[in-house]
């Protein structure tokens, strides 16, 4: 409770809620020293810091206004990045959040996909909707859907956008081009914050397209107000044996991994 009065100024009786729930579930709340890397509490569990690094892409965040965090699957880059603007969202910093990924998948083609277009696009949207699900209850996400207070969208739809007072998040930035990425940069308006995660070593573009991920770090590595974080295995979250999964592939492709998804 200490940390959401610090936060927010204030406490709501959902925040009140969660903790009773927290606590009935004897969860460990969190250690009075671990405060700063606390991103936000749910019904469900605390999210906060598990890794150093984890607890560097905290602190890139709340220093600036764009972040990049780049590295392997599995190390908390979406998730946190998620977690970051639902509590921007609930604290009043932001009105809305947008969720963009790129519609590009190794091996795959929208135009062979069955149904409409919103069915033909959910699937590459769905590692978002279920990192959102786990952060709000679902009647009010729903409302949240349908008021546009957060919309999950293709990169393509972003064109011609001006965002202000909102959380932006572009998940999968290896599959955009130079182009869309500067569009996607261009986009942000007053009072927002970015995030934009990636792992630059998973390219899906054909072979002569230049990752828009690859080559925002030689343009922006040094301008203020633009973060960098660099996630290893070592920071890999998941299933325990996710390490040794993709340290096996390493070793079978001569310590290249660009076979792994």
């Amino acid at each position: 409770m200490v940390y959401v009065l610090n936060t927010s100024g204030k406490l709501r009786p959902d925040d009140v809620q969660t903790i009773i729930d927290l606590t009935v579930q004897g969860r460990e709340i969190i250690a009075s020293n671990e405060y700063d890397n606390i991103i936000l509490y749910t019904r469900k569990d605390v999210i906060k810091a598990k890794t150093p690094n984890q607890a560097v892409y905290i602190d890139v965040v709340r220093k600036n206004d764009i972040c990049f965090a780049i590295g392997p699957a599995g190390t908390g880059k979406t998730y946190m990045a998620v977690a970051f603007a639902v509590a921007a969202l609930k604290q009043g910093r932001v009105q809305k959040i947008v969720l963009a990924r790129p519609a590009v998948e190794a091996g795959e083609s929208l135009g062979f996909l069955p149904g409409d277009f919103r069915e033909k696009i959910d699937p590459y949207l769905r590692p978002l909707y279920d990192a959102l699900q786990d952060m709000i209850p679902a009647e009010q996400l729903k409302g949240y859907i349908e008021k546009s207070i957060v919309e999950i969208v293709p990169l393509a739809y972003m064109r011609g956008r001006t965002l202000n007072n909102a959380f932006v998040i572009l998940d999968e930035a290896q599959n955009s081009t130079m182009t869309q990425m500067k569009m996607f940069l261009t986009r942000l308006g007053p009072n927002s914050k970015s995030i934009i995660t990636g792992d630059d070593t998973q390219v899906d573009l054909p072979t002569k397209t230049t990752s828009g991920l690859v080559h925002v770090q030689r343009i922006l590595r040094n301008v203020d107000g633009v973060g960098f974080v660099f996630f290893e295995k070592k920071d890999v979250v998941r299933h325990k044996l996710v390490k040794d999964i993709i340290d096996a592939y390493e070793k079978f492709n001569g310590g290249d991994d660009k076979e792994m998804d």
